[in-house]
């Protein structure tokens, strides 16, 4: 674990559950595995806070436990997945895509509470997209339920491990922990629901008053009221899910660059019919044969069956190895392979090592076509970052320098690791740029906050317009330019976050892919 992960995952801590859940989660990441007693004793918090801060850890996957065969109880923080908090905006955006809005705000739902139940999902969606909706319309619990079956059959979400049912011996106590198991053939099931009902909107502050003893009367009988069918029942986001699917839009758009729009479609189809069969960290997707391809291509894709073989051997030929061929049965069984700063002249010459493995100064020259000073420059300045190494290959045992070969050669992992470690250092440098931005506009972000909650409650009592515009003017012209400059900037630093996960996301997927390789 490096210091730039550990510094990142405090931050994002901090920023997602406050100071308490950030202090006991940054103890667990720096010290690893401890019991109960050692974190209240080293981190100087009263116990019933560390209690509650494992307790937000563990709904959101951030801490697991283990019981020990001494019979206590050991937490430790999962660093990997503390790191995942800054890619939620990319799976919410997915959802939103294949999903429409519905989908959106089922994951963004589970990912801001970590573990819900189905029927709690689905009312909370359903009001809250009554909420967007215009006076008179709701929306149906029956078309949320329809959305959430939806992303557990594509495996975007899936249940959470239970407590097994044993029989109760009243004499035996209850063990210090509880097992979690799951049955992965139950992973992706989703429970009978009869759920009738449509979303709530929330009520002004007049019908709030003047319904107050009905609203208690309510709550009462909601307090009584039998639990849900699917009580106990706790669903989560399949993280890895995205990251398949984030994978295969990769793999689907270097097909389209390197060859065409039509190798692509045929590479997303074989993608998609086999992404619930295929393992997350599969190195290829399952075999399938050119006449399920063929049936399963976009009614829009008019292509003959032969053309479809041509450009399946065309790809199966590809020196990059985008699909393999792995047997003749059924037209051909074909598998797709999921393995797969410095200015453009030292890019070049990067390339130019990966291809050709290990190449003298002169030969770095002449292959590259660049001159000697600037060969050299280039050379020990990728040398001195790690980008590029130098091997020693003496043709004497005294290594004399007159008789030995110098050779330049990259190594690939390394190299990626390093790019993985300062990408974490500037996301962390984005967010405490984003704090700086925050604190130093504080009070004028406060101003803003009244004047905001003033209008809103002016309109909803019918001012007039005139009221309206005296309080806006409470609000400076160069305070509005500060404020829109602050948001520019906020926005402009949320942007660039993303897309340093989008690099994180392609550089973590190479590391992962090249340790498994036998």
């Amino acid at each position: 674990m490096t210091q730039a992960e550990i510094k990142l995952c405090s931050l994002l801590l901090q920023e997602h559950f406050g100071e308490i859940v950030e202090k006991i989660g940054t103890y667990l990441i720096r010290t690893g595995t401890q019991p109960l007693r050692m974190i209240v004793n080293d981190t100087g918090l009263l116990l019933d806070q560390v209690k509650k801060a494992l307790c937000v850890l563990i709904q959101h996957n951030l801490v697991t436990y283990q019981l020990q065969k001494r019979g206590f109880v050991e937490y430790e923080a999962q660093c990997k997945r503390v790191l995942r908090i800054l890619r939620y905006p990319r799976y919410i955006y997915s959802a939103k895509t294949l999903y429409n809005d519905t989908g959106e705000l089922i994951v963004e739902e589970l990912l801001l509470n970590g573990k819900m139940t189905m029927s709690a999902v689905v009312r909370k969606v359903a009001d809250r997209l009554t909420e967007t909706m215009e006076d008179g319309k709701t929306m149906d619990y029956t078309d949320v339920s329809n959305t959430f079956v939806r992303l557990a059959d594509t495996h975007f979400v899936q249940r959470c491990p239970l407590i097994p049912e044993t029989p109760e011996t009243p004499d035996a106590p209850p063990p210090p922990a509880p097992m979690l198991v799951i049955n992965e053939k139950d992973m992706y099931v989703v429970p009978r629901l009869n759920l009738i009902g449509k979303g709530k909107r929330r009520r002004s502050c007049d019908e709030e008053e003047n319904g107050e003893h009905k609203a208690k009367k309510q709550k009462q009988d909601g307090e009584s009221s039998e639990p849900p069918p699917d009580d106990g029942i706790y669903w989560q986001v399949n993280i890895d899910r995205f990251h398949q699917h984030f994978r295969d839009q990769g793999i689907v758009s270097a097909v389209a660059n390197r060859m065409d729009q039509t190798s692509s479609e045929i590479v997303r189809t074989m993608l998609r019919m086999s992404e619930v069969t295929t393992s997350s960290s599969a190195p290829y997707t399952q075999p399938l044969s050119s006449n399920e391809i063929f049936r399963s291509l976009p009614a829009g894709y008019n292509i003959v069956k032969q053309v479809l073989d041509q450009y399946l051997s065309l790809l199966a030929d590809d020196p990059l190895e985008f699909v393999g061929k792995s047997g003749d049965s059924g037209g051909g069984m074909y598998t797709v392979s999921i393995l797969c700063g410095f200015g453009s002249r030292c890019a070049r010459i990067f390339r130019l090592l990966l291809r050709k493995k290990h190449l003298e100064q002169k030969q770095v020259e002449d292959f590259a076509m660049i001159p000697a000073k600037e060969a050299k420059d280039m050379l020990y300045k990728m040398l001195s970052e790690n980008f590029v190494s130098l091997q020693e290959i003496p043709k004497t045992p005294d290594h004399a320098p007159s008789r030995t070969f110098y050779l330049y050669t990259v190594n690939i992992l390394s190299s990626a690791r390093m790019l993985l470690h300062r990408c974490y250092k500037s996301v962390a440098n984005l967010i405490e740029r984003r704090q700086y931005e925050t604190k130093e506009n504080k009070r004028l972000l406060e101003k803003s906050q009244r004047v905001e909650a003033i209008l809103a409650s002016m309109q909803a009592t019918g001012a007039e317009d005139a009221q309206l515009q005296e309080i806006e003017e409470m609000i400076t012209v160069p305070e509005r330019q500060q404020l829109e400059n602050l948001k520019r900037n906020v926005n402009k630093i949320d942007a660039s976050e993303n897309q340093v996960d989008e690099t994180i996301f392609v550089l973590e997927s190479f590391i992962e892919s090249t340790m498994k390789k036998p």
